[in-house]
């Protein structure tokens, strides 16, 4: 029964993307003003100061039990700001409870212990399914009203990064991860871990992630994930890491179909991007839950080690995603290029896929304008889109710089190439297979990519559970 419910409800949701375009802006700009009439909430009736409930602030000593009391009265008694004064707060995981915000000195900083057992144990999203996992250094469960402010910073231990192993099998802490919260704000602070992500937003809505310098170089990290959310504000932050900078995504196989907690009404400006492992922006390749209403806008890439933006994803998710806008972007040092499509083999394959057509993502509506490359080796990589599913709607415009190759294009309807002005390409500077469209004149043909089988369905009927 799950199962017919969730395709029905994608049917519907589909039918509703295409209208989605006109209306796409619209949205945001209500999350935008959502978001600010969020942030000015200032002046809390109550500020309570973690040293008077026993922290030490040290580096040494354990300050859990005295940050968590802090952080539970404050809750209870109508809520307001807890306060970190200078000093350096030796911590296990704490809790975000509603209406609470946290307050960081600028010579204060919160560090996570190296013991696993400081951790609690939990359901968590990871690689796109709900398991068992440790919580995160500061994480919140269902509380609204709730966040982080700085100037100070946030480190987790290094030697709690990477993924489940024989000696640690549950899901790694995430430095910062609220499940299923409204009203949340992060913002004017930094923070320093790797092997693990940063910030990890699951089922969470009305989100302002603003003024933040994040750093996760050094092996595999995410910056921030939005993973099945909704109306999100990421503005002016300073993102250096080694798996994506920021990465979208809602959840794979069955289950993330079943549910359908679509990633949407996402806004990312005024952003400055390096990553050394993967992509700057990343869309997928978890998308079972849908992705749609993403604008990216004044922005600058300056390493990547694949492309600047990379939307990913493969047979067996289902679900769309569609309403993708870029624009005003600066893109140098990227090992790859500036944008690929890969909705062809991306990322794992869930053990229950969706399975058939209905598992082939429906993608449309992708724009991309007003973007400047230096020396990137190419320039545009869109041929891995399947050809039971082209994507429907593609605009690129007013591109200059410099490129090694220039744009490839396959199963695309509806593409509109415009004003694109670059230099040092060897090759044509456009190719293509099963394109049809504007601006096309003088596009050499290619070959086709080879097609993944079809996914069947699996032995047992997926129920939740």
């Amino acid at each position: 029964m799950a199962n017919n419910n969730s395709r029905r409800n994608f049917l519907k949701t589909a039918g509703m993307g295409l209208l989605a375009a006109p209306v796409a802006s619209s949205i945001l700009t209500e999350t935008s003003a959502r978001i600010e009439k969020q942030e000015r909430l200032e002046n809390p009736a109550l500020v309570l100061n973690v040293r008077d409930f026993g922290a030490t602030g040290d580096g040494k000593t354990k300050d859990t039990i005295a940050i968590q009391q802090t952080i539970d009265r404050c809750s209870v008694l109508g809520g307001g700001e807890v306060f970190f004064p200078a000093g350096n707060y030796f911590t296990g995981a704490i809790a975000l409870r509603p209406n609470t915000i946290l307050r960081l000195d600028k010579d204060a900083i919160i560090l996570g212990t190296p013991d696993f057992e400081d951790y609690p144990i939990t359901q968590v999203r990871w690689e796109g399914k709900w398991i068992q996992g440790r919580a995160g250094l500061i994480y919140a469960i269902n509380a609204d009203h709730t966040g982080i402010v700085g100037p100070g910073k946030i480190m987790g231990n290094h030697a709690l990064g990477g993924r489940p192993n024989a000696t640690n099998p549950l899901r790694h802490p995430a430095l910062i991860e609220p499940i299923g919260c409204n009203n949340i704000r992060l913002g004017d602070f930094s923070t320093d871990y790797y092997l693990m992500w940063s910030i990890h937003l699951t089922y969470c809505e009305n989100i302002s992630i603003k003024n933040l310098t994040i750093r996760s170089t050094g092996g595999n990290g995410d910056g921030i994930d939005i993973d099945s959310c909704k109306h999100v504000k990421i503005d002016n932050c300073d993102i250096s890491t080694g798996d994506d900078c920021i990465s979208l995504k809602s959840g794979r196989g069955m289950e993330g179909y079943t549910l359908l907690r679509t990633t949407e009404d996402v806004q990312i400006t005024n952003c400055t991007f390096a990553d050394s492992i993967f992509a700057c922006i990343g869309i997928g390749s978890e998308t079972s839950g849908g992705i749609r209403n993403v604008r990216i806008e004044h922005c600058k890439v300056t390493q990547a080690k694949t492309f600047a933006v990379y939307i990913k994803s493969r047979p067996g998710r289902g679900a769309f995603i569609e309403n993708i806008v870029v624009n005003d972007m600066d893109v140098s040092g990227t090992a790859g290029g500036f944008l690929r499509f890969n909705i062809l083999n991306s990322g794992i394959q869930d053990p229950v896929p969706v399975p058939g057509d209905e598992g082939i993502p429906t993608i449309k509506n992708f724009s991309f304008s007003n973007i400047r490359v230096k020396d990137v080796p190419v320039l545009v990589d869109g041929t891995g889109i399947h050809p039971n599913k082209p994507l429907e709607g593609f605009t690129l415009s007013n591109v200059s710089g410099t490129c090694g190759k220039g744009i490839s294009l396959a199963n695309i309807k509806k593409a509109k190439i415009n004003n694109v002005k670059v230099t040092g390409f060897a090759g044509p500077l456009l190719s293509i297979n099963n394109v049809t469209g504007s601006g096309l004149d003088g596009a050499v043909t290619i070959d086709a990519l080879k097609i993944p089988d079809a996914v069947v369905p699996a032995a047992k009927l997926y129920q939740l559970g």
